[in-house]
């Protein structure tokens, strides 16, 4: 089977081929198209949010109760980008969509071997999204998301950290 979508290009998958998505910790890094500052701004070591950056920053809490397969361990949103470290847990149960077509279902092949972790950070950017096209803002994600497969309780804490000090860090920051 092709990995193409409708016959179209399609690039291949960043994720490590030798890793499971489907389980683990992960540092998540998603950027905004051209990292224009969408969510905010940041003055004198803190952050005003936009009224995106309030529904972005609210989603992502609704990670915790939204999904029984994954978790929120620490999070920051910034002005172009947001930071997420995640557990994705071992089992869960997949939902079938009942309105899926046989573009839904292709789509959903794709989905399925990207693994469960790319399967909500997709969901989570088409939330954000959606927001904002509902609410007339202009508003576009940089394609795909940067992860880092935490291995230890080290890179966790180093990560943990970073979110903490994103913001009073921000003009050190490679992405400002």
């Amino acid at each position: 089977m092709s990995d193409l979508f409708n016959n179209k290009y399609r690039i291949p998958s960043a994720r490590a081929q030798w890793h499971d998505y489907n389980y683990g910790f992960y540092f998540i890094t998603i950027c905004t198209d051209k990292r224009e500052h969408y969510f905010g701004e940041i003055y004198d070591g803190k952050i005003t949010l936009s009224s995106l950056g309030v529904f972005a920053n609210s989603y992502i809490k609704r990670i915790n109760h939204r999904y029984t397969d994954a978790q929120i361990l620490s999070h920051v949103v910034m002005p172009n980008h947001v930071h997420l470290i995640i557990r994705v847990y071992k089992s869960h149960e997949k939902q079938q969509n009942k309105n899926d077509t046989d573009v839904n279902e292709k789509m959903s092949d794709i989905s399925k071997r990207c693994g469960r972790l790319s399967n909500i950070i997709i969901k989570y950017k088409s939330a954000v999204t959606k927001y904002a096209n509902k609410h007339d803002i202009p508003f576009t994600w940089q394609e795909r998301f940067h992860d880092r497969i935490i291995r230890n309780q080290k890179e966790f804490d180093t990560k943990k950290n970073y979110i903490e000090q994103n913001i009073a860090n921000w003009k050190d920051d490679d992405l400002y």
